[in-house]
């Protein structure tokens, strides 16, 4: 089943905690508590990208760390 939302969890990003981190769109956008997800539909998930790629707010930096199957 297909979802219409986008899940952003800052704990699950690769990025958490690096520079990047610090410019990412949801770090500008969100005071948010240490492990409280964002979580935005497609219509404002296009709109984030948008903005971001506009250059009006940095864009959307996350990306969901790959699992080690080590």
């Amino acid at each position: 089943m297909a979802t219409n939302h986008l899940t952003i969890d800052c704990a699950e990003c690769a990025y958490d905690g690096t520079p990047t981190c610090d410019d990412c769109m949801v770090t500008f956008l969100c005071s948010r508590r240490e492990g409280e997800a964002v979580v935005i539909d497609l219509e404002e998930a296009r709109a984030v990208r948008l903005i971001g790629e506009s250059g009006l707010t940095p864009p959307l930096r996350h990306e969901v760390r790959r699992q080690d199957h080590g």
